[in-house]
């Protein structure tokens, strides 16, 4: 299957990454522990659908392939977003929890910026120049791969991962524009139901 087969993750850590934020805003434990339960099931998900990826995407999917880092982002976002709805204010997790709960945070991010080494190498040894529509699932994971490395830096408290954070960000909004002007270009055109008459009536 395609890069779609992840959405069901995607989808999942959404949900969680909302929770954990409000959890943290509100002070509301319910909202915490449902977020980490929803963090749980996303993992879960991911590791149903990786087998059923087709792993030829990587050298030729049209865009959509990079979900399969993108699901790891933000499950290590949702992650982070769980460490830090933990204070003083909300006591959450005892010491074992959050200790499970930061190192798998911290190995999702690592093997969602290995997923991201890989897809970026395939694109420079497998050129696809062309517009395609897929392409705005590529311009996702890198922006949340931006978003879930400075959050983790945050969260666990490590000042250096953020230097790698900015420049994904700024190769995300890099990879935004190409896209942009890729679509502008590819929508300007005449369509090919067009059909234009230069008869006389």
């Amino acid at each position: 299957m395609p890069g779609a087969v992840f959405l069901g993750c995607v989808a999942t850590q959404g949900l969680a990454v909302l929770a954990a934020t409000l959890a943290a805003t509100e002070t509301s434990a319910w909202l915490a522990h449902t977020a980490l339960a929803l963090f749980w099931l996303g993992l879960l998900l991911y590791a149903v659908a990786l087998p059923r990826f087709d792993l030829r995407e990587v050298a030729h999917g049209a865009g959509d392939h990079w979900v399969a880092g993108g699901a790891l982002a933000i499950s290590a976002l949702a992650g982070s977003r769980l460490i830090a709805a933990d204070g003083a204010d909300l006591y959450l997790w005892n010491d074992d929890d959050s200790g499970v709960l930061r190192a798998v945070t911290a190995a999702v991010l690592v093997l969602d910026l290995a997923w991201y080494a890989v897809l970026a190498v395939a694109e420079i040894a497998w050129p696809r120049p062309h517009h395609d529509v897929r392409r705005w699932a590529t311009v996702f994971p890198m922006g949340m791969t931006a978003a879930a490395t400075l959050s983790v830096a945050s969260a666990l408290d490590v000042p250096w991962l953020e230097t790698p954070g900015e420049a994904l960000l700024w190769i995300a909004v890099a990879a935004w524009s190409v896209v942009t002007a890729g679509a502008v270009v590819a929508y300007s055109r005449p369509s090919s139901g067009e059909v234009t008459s230069t008869t006389r009536r």
